[in-house]
């Protein structure tokens, strides 16, 4: 309870200072922000049909998409168990996921092949990750405070700029809405001694709506490497604690027009093993707040002035020393979406302010990117159009330039085709910039062309219904970043390989009475061009299957998850075999706002890793109980 009652009254106070400055800094422009992609009402007609917005940083019907995006909904998040979020995003199509441990530990998501830090990170709209590193730490976003996921493949850099060459992962927190006060609760306890809270209440006081959601959870953990043989092995228990907090308020002031505040933090204290004789962990804190002002300035003129901040500030503990960085990204944008006699039109205004603070001596320690962004959608009976254009500009790497047309044809009521190319990029971190006598100031971006064609249908029988997807894609990725030393051991990174990420993903769905089954398979081939070998730690097949049945109230539900094999480095010497787990769920609602979920993860205790040496805990079982009233 003194956990909880701390969170409540921190975040409650930061609310306060970001509502302060709304009124004061941002009130008298009448005007204010959109986080990119936070999926909003626009001054528009609504739709019943479900939504995405990170595929065109607006609102479009899912079976309208010209892209291939996955969407994660509150029931999914629900009533799958996960305990984390790339052990939800571990069966999603085109995802591989990575780990050094438990589900505290550093972890990462390779979208269709492409490397960890080529992936895009976002919440809310906000950029929340690593300067340094040059990624985001998916292990200190807890699912408490998450509400919606969307998953877009494929390079994303002309309508998010820099880093989105796999692709985009944007998590939504948990969104103000309805006007009765609504409370929720939750708490669970499993193996290896790990248990987890939260509490949450939505409502709305006269016209705020307004939600609120605090939690934690801990675990003694296990021990992290399980080859003693690795130098940075310890033989204890690598347990970890987070406690996150979450706040989003809307206030409508007259028609049309609307302010917004979001506010999330979490702070994660995961133990990790350094080498013998010292309890190594890191302590990672992120913290996202934005204001926003969304108006309608016209029939067929919407703006969204937003100003917010994303911050991760890691402190290594090891016994060598405190080891900290803190990286602070500010962001404002300008989004203005238009109405057209022909299709619509947004035109998008940004600006991000990093900045990194850190006790090693790097020479330069903020970056400062100006961009510009234009998608124009059409949709003229069978045929629709997506075009998107965006210019970065950079005071550390110059300008770039990147670009993407997409296609859609509607041949009948059950066939869709789509067809696309796209160009990304990727910026270097400041650690391969900066860091001091490892690093190299004038290393560029890497550079990706993608294209891709995907076929979509659908049919219904009687209570059947069906629905299947193809998508292929060829990413060529130039100017690759890679580590090396000479035979002097003089190390340093340069812009010096090539990769081509190529594949097919395959996904069936299938609902029929009182069972619905899903079911993706991905076949590809994320190549070093250069080397000739597998990029490091991805395979050649990996897919999923769940099927769900609904027994009465109880909804019972079985997952398997399966990988070829991968190696561990880059020259391919250091084999992680295929593997294969079933994951168990059950759902009962038992009595009126009450809820029983257990879940079982690799019920049939397979020694597979995600890293080579680190263990992934077995067999697991947890058990939890949700309210809601």
């Amino acid at each position: 309870m003194l956990m909880f009652r701390s969170l409540v009254v921190r975040v409650l106070r930061r609310a306060l200072v970001v509502a302060a400055y709304c009124a004061c800094a941002l009130g008298p422009l009448a005007v204010t922000a959109r986080a990119q992609g936070v999926p909003v009402p626009t001054p528009r007609a609504a739709t019943l049909d479900p939504v995405a917005v990170t595929a065109s940083r607006n609102p479009q019907a899912i079976a309208e998409l010209l892209a291939d995006l996955t969407v994660i909904d509150t029931d999914e998040i629900l009533r799958s168990g996960a305990q984390s979020l790339t052990e939800l995003l571990q069966r999603q199509p085109g995802v591989e996921i990575t780990s050094n441990g438990g589900p505290g530990a550093t972890s990462g998501a390779f979208l269709r092949g492409a490397n960890r830090g080529q992936t895009l990170v976002l919440i809310d709209g906000l950029r929340v990750g690593s300067s340094s590193v040059g990624a985001t730490s998916l292990e200190a976003i807890p699912l408490d405070q998450i509400e919606r996921i969307e998953i877009l493949r494929g390079p994303a850099s002309s309508l998010y700029g820099a880093d989105a060459i796999g692709g985009v992962i944007q998590v939504f927190t948990k969104q103000a809405q309805g006007a009765a006060f609504v409370p929720n609760a939750a708490a669970g306890y499993g193996t290896y001694d790990t248990r987890n809270a939260s509490a949450g209440l939505r409502g709305a006081l006269g016209p705020l709506r307004f939600s609120v959601t605090a939690g934690g959870k801990r675990s003694r953990g296990f021990d992290a490497i399980v080859n003693p043989q690795n130098f940075s092995a310890n033989g204890d228990r690598d347990g970890y604690a987070s406690e996150n907090a979450g706040l989003n308020a809307v206030l409508p002031w007259a028609k049309g027009q609307e302010l917004a505040v979001q506010y999330f933090r979490n702070r994660l204290n995961n133990q990790y093993d350094g080498g013998p004789g010292f309890d190594d962990r890191t302590i990672t804190t992120l913290e996202a707040w934005s204001v926003a002002s969304r108006n309608a300035l016209g029939e067929h003129w919407a703006s969204v002035l937003t100003a917010g901040e994303g911050s991760d500030d890691s402190v290594s503990q090891t016994g060598y020393g405190d080891y900290p960085y803190a990286t602070t990204q500010r962001q404002f944008t300008w989004q203005n979406d238009f109405t057209l006699p022909k299709g619509a039109l947004s035109l998008i205004f940004e600006r991000r302010e990093e900045h990194l603070a850190t006790d090693e001596a790097f020479a330069v320690t903020d970056r400062n990117t100006n961009s510009a962004t234009g998608v124009y959608r059409l949709r003229y009976e069978s045929i629709a159009l997506q075009a998107n254009l965006r210019h970065d500009q950079s005071n550390q790497y110059g300008g770039k330039t990147t670009g993407g047309v997409a296609l859609g044809y509607t041949a009948s009521p059950a066939w869709r085709l789509t067809a696309g190319y796209s160009t990304g990029f990727k910026a270097p971190s400041f650690n391969d910039l900066y860091f001091p006598f490892f690093s190299n100031p004038d290393l560029q971006p890497e550079t990706a062309r993608n294209t891709e064609v995907a076929a979509y249908w659908t049919a219904a029988a009687g209570e059947a219904r069906w629905e299947a997807r193809a998508i292929g894609y060829y990413n060529q990725v130039d100017d690759l970043i890679v580590f090396a030393c000479d035979a002097a051991f003089n190390c340093r990174p340069d812009n010096v390989e090539r990769a081509t990420l190529k594949g097919v993903t395959l996904g069936v769905d299938l609902t029929w009475r009182d069972t619905r089954v899903k079911a993706s398979l991905d076949v590809q081939d994320p190549m070093n061009d250069t080397t000739g070998a597998l990029l490091p730690r991805r395979a050649r097949q990996h897919g999923a299957a769940q099927v769900l049945q609904q027994l009465g109230p109880v909804q019972v539900g079985a997952e398997f998850v399966a990988s070829s094999l991968r190696y561990d480095d880059a020259a391919n010497l250091v084999k992680m075999g295929g593997y294969g787990i079933v994951n168990l769920t059950l759902d009962w609602p038992f009595a009126r706002g009450w809820s029983l979920l257990v879940r079982g993860n690799n019920v049939f205790d397979k020694n597979y890793q995600l890293a080579a040496d680190y263990s992934t805990g077995g067999a697991t079982v947890f058990a939890g109980l949700r309210w809601q009233p």
